[in-house]
């Protein structure tokens, strides 16, 4: 079969590379227009009282359209790489769901770390703009964030280790008892984590707090989502054309 790991890592780097792009481009288009914004309003702040200011009034080092184009850039790198993990989880998951096409079981696994690593933390720790957080706790912060990550792939785990456990049962028998698996897994985690540690200033504007927030929402989905589908769509024809090539030198 040519769907060797070669072939799957291959289009497992361009699938991540084009949905990298693409919630680049949601960054750029979408999630800028919040980050402007809250920037306006941490420069608007006043100075303290030890006199520095909490705003960026100093003169950057960076200015901000090269950092734009910097995030952008570090975007598409992240695409590729999580592409090239994307394609060696599914290389070792092909033993699961093997009565589902290709295409569906990437988009599948694509909708499923979404969920893992980027809405259930969402939910939990939702995003914050600049002008948002203390500094102070920013360790904290990520500790909680990667922990419920780390949960999430957990949850994700467990949930095709069920399903396949299952697979002798009907199909509504075991949509349903994953289905209940996962939402009391998902209560379990929301309940266990500690709350979020900042509070939100009084002068940011909630509209721009989750215009940012969902904004932000958008481009992971973007990126895991849509390397879910375009992986799918470079492999399932390949995965055809192998099956199609087998079956003819067999007969």
């Amino acid at each position: 079969m040519t769907t060797t790991y070669k072939s799957l890592a291959l289009r497992g780097i361009a699938a991540g590379g084009i949905a990298g792009v693409a919630s680049a481009l949601v960054q750029l288009l979408v999630t800028e227009i919040p980050i402007r914004a809250a920037l306006a309003v941490e420069e608007a702040r006043e100075p303290s009282g030890d006199g520095h200011a909490h705003s960026h009034g100093e003169e950057e080092l960076v200015s901000r359209g090269a950092q734009v184009v910097g995030g952008m850039l570090g975007v598409v790198i992240v695409g590729i790489a999580v592409g090239l993990v994307f394609a060696t989880a599914y290389a070792l998951s092909k033993r699961w769901f093997v009565d589902r096409t290709p295409f569906s079981r990437s988009f599948a696994f694509g909708a499923a770390v979404f969920g893992a690593v980027a809405l259930l933390p969402w939910i939990k720790y939702p995003a914050n703009p600049p002008a948002v957080g203390d500094p102070e706790t920013v360790n904290y912060r990520t500790a909680l964030y990667l922990g419920v990550v780390a949960a999430g792939l957990v949850i994700v785990w467990g949930a095709s280790w069920l399903a396949e456990r299952l697979r002798t049962r009907t199909q509504p028998v075991r949509v349903t008892a994953v289905l209940l698996a996962v939402v009391a897994a998902v209560a379990v985690v929301l309940l266990a984590f500690p709350a979020p540690p900042d509070t939100i200033p009084s002068d940011m504007p909630v509209n721009v707090l989750w215009q940012f927030r969902l904004s932000s929402l958008a481009q992971l989905a973007t990126l895991y989502v849509g390397l879910g589908v375009v992986f799918g769509l470079l492999i399932d024809p390949a995965t055809r054309r192998a099956r199609a090539a087998e079956k003819a030198a067999i007969a």
